[in-house]
């Protein structure tokens, strides 16, 4: 008796050996077929482009950041040079912005996706994005697991939106509502502006927040101004307040 029971120890332990090459064969059959979508990430902080990294790498999913660059210009290098699966693009960078360096990427790379991933709010931005190319727009505020559900979407050709904003944006489709904002009239950047000025940011706080001069921010706040029909800089600040109550209620 007792050596049948060890016979079958043997056995059984043989069998799972079996099974644990067996296993270990089809996960790396597996893990060679699929290739790694290769990701670059333009933002001009650093720390969070470490921190995305590390939250991508370490997902279940075969993402592999490729490249980084802290600006538009160098954005569009590393592109160039990488010709990676997907850009992550942030909105707020020096020089160009997020939104312009969209525009020139789909210029060039028609086919690339492009995922958002901003500190400004979606309901501000999003259809921006979109219009000028990106697939998908996700907060830095959410929850880091919306970041890489957001890649898996975008990657498998579905655009991404917060279930918010596609509500918001289904609901206006389903009641007609085609009310043109009186914001459409402003260039991205000054967009980006306005929003600031409705958080009461000086210009000096607005020139270090978005990398240009306090100069550059006076002239982008006069033409704001001459395009709402607005008199006055104090004017354009109650609109501002307003806008930005009204876009984010």
């Amino acid at each position: 008796m007792k050596s049948a029971r060890l016979q079958d120890q043997s056995d059984n332990t043989k069998t799972q050996s079996v099974m644990k090459t067996a296993a270990a064969t089809k996960e790396k059959s597996r893990s060679a077929s699929e290739k790694p979508k290769r990701i670059v990430v333009v933002d001009d902080h650093p720390l969070f482009r470490k921190g995305l990294e590390q939250l991508i790498n370490s997902s279940d999913d075969a993402f592999n950041i490729c490249g980084e660059a802290g600006d538009a210009a160098e954005g569009m290098s590393v592109i160039r040079q990488l010709k990676p699966d997907l850009a992550i693009v942030d909105l707020s960078l020096p020089g160009a912005n997020g939104i312009e360096l969209i525009k020139n990427i789909r210029a060039e790379f028609q086919k690339l996706p492009v995922l958002i991933l901003s500190m400004h709010d979606e309901s501000l931005y999003a259809l921006r994005a979109l219009r000028a190319g990106a697939q998908g727009y996700v907060m830095k505020q959410e929850a880091l697991e919306n970041v890489v559900n957001a890649i898996r979407e975008v990657l498998a050709g579905r655009p991404y939106l917060s279930h918010e904003m596609s509500a918001k944006l289904i609901t206006n489709f389903a009641s007609g509502n085609s009310q043109v904002n009186p914001t459409d009239k402003l260039s991205d950047r000054e967009l980006e502006i306005l929003e600031l000025i409705g958080k009461g940011r000086d210009v000096r706080e607005i020139a270090q927040a978005l990398h240009i001069s306090a100069k550059t921010v006076e002239t982008h706040r006069a033409h704001i101004k001459e395009k709402l029909n607005l008199k006055n800089a104090r004017q354009v600040t109650r609109f501002a307040v307003q806008w930005l109550e009204g876009q984010t209620a």
